[in-house]
């Protein structure tokens, strides 16, 4: 953790989190010993960004085709997020965490809905760090919810074609009050992105580790950063551009 640069952090870390079900499989165990396991593994994740000092954090947590999967692994997993959001609500006090969600919200049970409204709530002053929880989401949903939006304004005759640009349509998206990630980190050996942050992921550095998501640890978060911190952003430009200070 000393090699970490502090003011070469990402400012934004958003993380998909593959491999609960394989976990459990390769152990003979069913599918929701791996999500108990994969909660335990998003604690210490959450705790390590926070003392390290990543200032946002987004993890993918339920997306929106996950409501296609057998529906005592829903349940099981609507459970377990309500479970982890009582069980973390006094860390998060603690810590200045600020919780906040994104994603078609009331497709989740209404008894769920309930205690995240109230942790978002609760936790609204914190300003240790903003954790952001991406449940029901999808990344087209998400394009299409802002286009749905855009459409009512010009039918209402407040918004014109030629209006609209990225950092409009940017604010119309359910991450408005994110910026953009900087590092998305996947786990489990897979290579896409799984329809998350379709817009968001542009000009996002992507690390991927063939660790299953229970197993991710803190040495591999801290790999996924120094990783990072060697890479040169260049949205676009030359090099040379970059070291000249051009952008």
């Amino acid at each position: 953790m000393h090699r970490l640069i502090k003011e070469k952090l990402p400012r934004h870390l958003a993380i998909i989190m593959d491999g609960n079900g394989r976990w459990a499989e390769k152990r003979s165990l069913d599918r929701v010993a791996g999500h108990q396991q994969g909660a335990e593994a998003v604690r210490t994740v959450v705790q390590d960004c926070r003392k390290i000092g990543v200032s946002y954090l987004t993890l993918f947590a339920f997306s929106s085709e996950n409501w296609s999967r057998p529906r005592e692994e829903v349940d099981a997993l609507m459970y377990l997020l309500k479970e982890f959001l009582l069980s973390e609500l006094k860390e998060m006090l603690e810590n200045g965490i600020r919780l906040q969600a994104i994603g078609d919200l009331p497709r989740l049970p209404k008894e769920v809905n309930a205690v995240l409204n109230d942790t978002v709530k609760q936790t609204a002053a914190g300003t240790g760090m903003t954790l952001t929880l991406a449940l029901s989401y999808g990344g087209r949903d998400d394009i299409l919810q802002a286009i749905r939006r855009l459409m009512v304004l010009s039918r209402e005759g407040n918004l014109s074609p030629e209006e609209v640009n990225e950092s409009l349509f940017s604010k119309y998206l359910w991450t408005a009050h994110l910026p953009e990630p900087d590092l998305l980190i996947r786990t489990s050996g897979e290579l896409r992105v799984s329809n998350f942050f379709l817009w968001q992921l542009a000009y996002t550095e992507i690390y991927v580790t063939s660790t299953l998501w229970p197993d991710f640890s803190s040495k591999e978060l801290i790999q996924a950063l120094l990783d990072y911190q060697e890479r040169e952003r260049r949205f676009g430009l030359t090099s040379e551009q970059i070291k000249n200070g051009t952008r």
